[in-house]
């Protein structure tokens, strides 16, 4: 899928590939057992089933039952890592993630792929557009959002050693390489991408490409834009952010998600009591979405690196 024009990035795997991946290397730790929901070709899931078959569950099409076994896993001292569909997962099961996981605050770690309209031609049944929402209504649950598959990689590893249940978003396509050298992934801190005085641009997930390249756009034209990876919604970075309030014109939010709920509503809650600051959002308005080609399906719906740098020059008049 070709999110971007300007920029020359290298197209990498999808997250929910590199999840897998690490999810095996990481795999040695005997309490850590995966529970699928009988799509585990699709979560990337069979990586591990393949290495640790004694380790993994496969419980059918079942979310609320997924859920509450990994309840039960968890309370037993065992780490569950449950895979699905970010809509089935969140949607399907959500009482079962409150009083199973949330409520007790138990260590389980949740991982939606599929994510966002990105998913193309499985349509809007199958696209988690407000899981993160849902989520963040969770008490306790730490959110998290990466952009590549480098980030992926590094966040399946914050995942697992952190203690407390978990929410690990991730998508369906390919997507650019942001962090080429590395991704130092600490959860509740924003990862600088970019330096910049006149506006910042803080997004998660696929739309961290959209936006360096949404701020290359802007250099063009003397804008000088700040960028940050928002890959922790929750714990948000809030020192990263005040920063940006006073030292930036405005802060532009980027999301593969609906407008209300997400990582928008999120910024603009710590921000609102901490650092008033003009603010627009780029995501998903109050519809669903539809089949088609996932490029042409964002730009539709207005995610793309040019609605990012229309939404800045606005906040900057």
């Amino acid at each position: 899928m070709e999110l971007t024009k300007r920029r020359a990035f290298r197209l990498g795997k999808a997250t929910r590939d590199a999840f897998g991946e690490a999810l095996v290397a990481l795999g040695r730790d005997e309490r850590i057992v995966v529970v699928d929901g009988d799509v585990n070709n699709s979560t990337r899931t069979d990586l591990f089933a393949r290495a640790y078959p004694e380790r993994f569950f496969n419980v059918g099409i079942a979310e609320s039952n997924l859920v509450s076994l990994a309840g039960g896993l968890a309370s037993c001292g065992k780490i569950p890592v449950i895979a699905s569909f970010a809509c089935f997962l969140l949607c399907n099961a959500f009482d079962q993630l409150r009083m199973s996981v949330a409520f007790p605050r138990l260590n389980v770690k949740v991982v939606g792929t599929h994510a966002g309209i990105s998913i193309g031609e499985d349509g809007p049944s199958q696209m988690g557009i407000e899981d993160i929402a849902l989520a963040l209504a969770l008490p306790g649950f730490t959110v998290l959002v990466p952009a590549d598959e480098v980030a992926a990689r590094a966040a399946t590893q914050a995942m697992l050693a952190v203690e407390g249940p978990v929410y690990l978003r991730l998508g369906r396509p390919r997507v650019p390489i942001v962090y080429e050298d590395g991704c130092e992934f600490v959860i509740g801190r924003a990862n600088l991408l970019r330096p910049g005085r006149d506006v910042t641009l803080a997004a998660n997930g696929l739309m961290v490409a959209l936006a360096l390249e949404a701020a290359e756009i802007l250099a063009e034209e003397g804008i000088d834009a700040r960028v940050l990876d928002l890959a922790s919604v929750r714990p948000l970075d809030i020192e990263a952010l005040v920063a940006a309030a006073r030292e930036t014109r405005g802060i532009v939010v980027a999301e593969e998600h609906l407008k209300h709920g997400g990582l928008g509503s999120a910024v603009a809650m710590a921000l609102a009591e901490r650092a008033p600051a003009p603010l627009r959002f780029v995501a998903l308005e109050n519809t669903y979405a539809e089949s088609g080609k996932p490029e042409d399906l964002l730009a539709k719906y207005g995610l793309t690196a040019e609605n990012i740098a229309a939404a800045a020059r606005d906040l900057l008049r």
